[in-house]
């Protein structure tokens, strides 16, 4: 019973808790969310009030501050940026935060690669000195090596497994 008890307890303590920070903490909303590089970006919110302004701050995504307006659309404050050509893919957040009240909302923008700013990938390999281009390719050479350090280690530790008898070399 006891047990139960403590459950239901826990459980209502992290509601309540939960509760109030879901509670008006409105929201960042991008338009598009999902961009290339190069794209212009519309941010909204109505967390700031009917006539309420913001200060947006896509720095993440390398675009810097930006000012969000009210606007009569449903007491929003509605601001744009662009998003730099230099940037990188992934899921950026972006800050807008409050005049008034300096209350803090963020939202999430993705950034992902068109077809004509798609990745290169490294090809080929690096001469080094080292590993298959050093032999090259003929299963003959590569056996005689292997056979050959094989020999090698063969002869070292039965040079050691002697000194370390005391037989001397």
């Amino acid at each position: 019973m006891r047990r139960i008890a403590r459950l239901l307890a826990g459980t209502a303590l992290v509601v309540a808790a939960a509760a109030p920070a879901r509670a008006g903490t409105g929201s960042l909303d991008l338009y598009p969310s999902s961009v290339v590089p190069g794209a212009q970006v519309s941010a909204n919110t109505a967390a700031c009030g009917d006539r309420g302004s913001a200060v947006g701050d896509a720095s993440a995504v390398g675009a810097g501050t930006f000012t969000l307006a009210p606007s009569s659309h449903n007491g929003e404050a509605i601001g744009q940026f662009q998003v730099p050509e230099s940037a990188q893919p992934g899921t950026y957040e972006i800050v807008a935060k409050c005049a008034v009240g300096k209350r803090q909302v963020t939202g999430d923008l993705v950034v992902a690669l068109s077809a004509a700013h798609e990745q290169v990938q490294p090809r080929g390999s690096v001469k080094t000195g080292v590993g298959g281009g050093a032999l090259g390719t003929d299963p003959v050479k590569t056996a005689a090596g292997v056979a050959a350090l094989a020999v090698a280690a063969a002869g070292g530790t039965w040079l050691l497994h002697r000194r370390a008898r005391g037989d001397g070399i």
